[in-house]
């Protein structure tokens, strides 16, 4: 197919475009309520900046389908998407722009960190610290060549609201295998639940 027929949706069916709109918003809500984590030269991009950022891209594309399909196509389409593409579109948008600003609100007051060294293969790994009342929380993320983590390797919650990993009290040991990342609290600061975290970028 030539890119003349691209264009002009030649070839390609209403329902083909609307399917291709409707699958990249349902991968962009999904990024927005997933747990991922981008580095990109030491720089920690939180999920909730990366889903948006593929959120605005899926919204373009939803866009560009339409407009690809061509008037006549564009017309036929109306008909159809009033029916479920309309409906659905709706939700997903809905759902993605929640999932962003729960994202964005819960990333308040939080401080990310890439920890050194890193490992064979340049497993890096990233731990992100908030606090909350009287309660200190910390999540680490194991990341690889694509500096995409796609989930938490190991969370952990710390008394009185202490930060672990801000306050020195942390181990990061490297083996064949991967890592372990040993969170410790104070005596007046313990760790209440986790501590103990397996960095393995999937070698």
């Amino acid at each position: 197919m030539t890119g003349t027929g691209i264009r002009h949706g030649e070839g390609l069916s209403p329902g083909a475009f609307a399917a291709a709109g409707v699958g990249s918003l349902a991968l962009a809500a999904w990024a927005s309520w997933s747990d991922l984590l981008l580095l990109v030269r030491g720089h920690v991009v939180p999920g909730w900046e990366v889903s948006g950022g593929l959120f605005v891209l899926a919204l373009v594309l939803w866009w560009t389908f339409l407009r690809a399909a061509g008037r006549a196509e564009a017309a036929r389409l109306v008909g159809t998407r009033a029916k479920w593409v309309s409906p659905v579109s709706a939700v997903l948008i809905g759902v993605g722009t929640l999932g962003i600003a729960w994202g964005a609100v819960g990333d308040l007051g939080a401080r990310y960190y890439v920890l050194r060294p890193t490992g064979p293969g340049g497993c890096t790994a990233v731990v992100r610290e908030t606090s909350f009342l009287m309660i200190g929380n910390g999540e680490a993320y194991a990341v690889g060549r694509t500096g995409l983590a796609l989930g938490e390797a190991g969370a952990w919650v710390v008394d009185d609201g202490y930060r672990p990993v801000a306050g020195g009290t942390y181990e990061l040991d490297w083996g064949r295998d991967g890592g372990l990342l040993l969170i410790s609290g104070t005596s007046t600061d313990p760790v209440l639940r986790g501590g103990m975290t397996d960095i393995d970028c999937g070698w």
